[in-house]
């Protein structure tokens, strides 16, 4: 099993967007991942929000870290599916999202992600739902 900080560094080397956003993958334990995306102006769209591809961006990411938090490195674990929605506008604050495997077979691993922003847990931003192929 893998740390945080070891998930971090495979998906920052391998993902050089995460780089760009400074993705954090701040807690791993068992089938659950809490990653983060400090604030930062330019991510901001028109309209004074957050952009809908970092929050895309950020469900992906955790998605994987939970997949390689479990099942250690699997880079080459790929999205087959990502669905997302988005429910109220985030905060000027860091994004947080928290992952949970549903499902994992030899496979795929079948994923849930709940965004919101710092602080705010109990108002979601958006609910991704979304599933990863997995290396045979």
């Amino acid at each position: 099993m893998l740390t945080a900080e070891q998930v971090q560094v495979l998906i920052r080397e391998g993902v050089p967007m995460a780089e760009d956003i400074d993705l954090r993958v701040d807690r791993l334990d068992g089938d659950c991942a809490l990653a983060r995306v400090p604030f930062q102006a330019k991510l901001v769209r028109p309209g004074g929000t957050l952009s809908g591809p970092t929050l895309m961006a950020l469900a992906d990411a955790a998605m994987y870290a939970v997949v390689l938090g479990r099942l250690g490195r699997v880079e080459m674990a790929v999205t087959s599916s990502l669905n997302i929605n988005f429910l109220a506008r985030p905060s000027p604050t860091d994004l947080l999202a928290e992952a949970t495997i549903l499902r994992l077979s030899k496979r795929q691993a079948v994923c849930e992600v709940l965004l919101y922003s710092a602080g705010a847990r109990d108002n979601l931003v958006a609910h991704v739902t979304g599933t990863y192929a997995l290396p045979s």
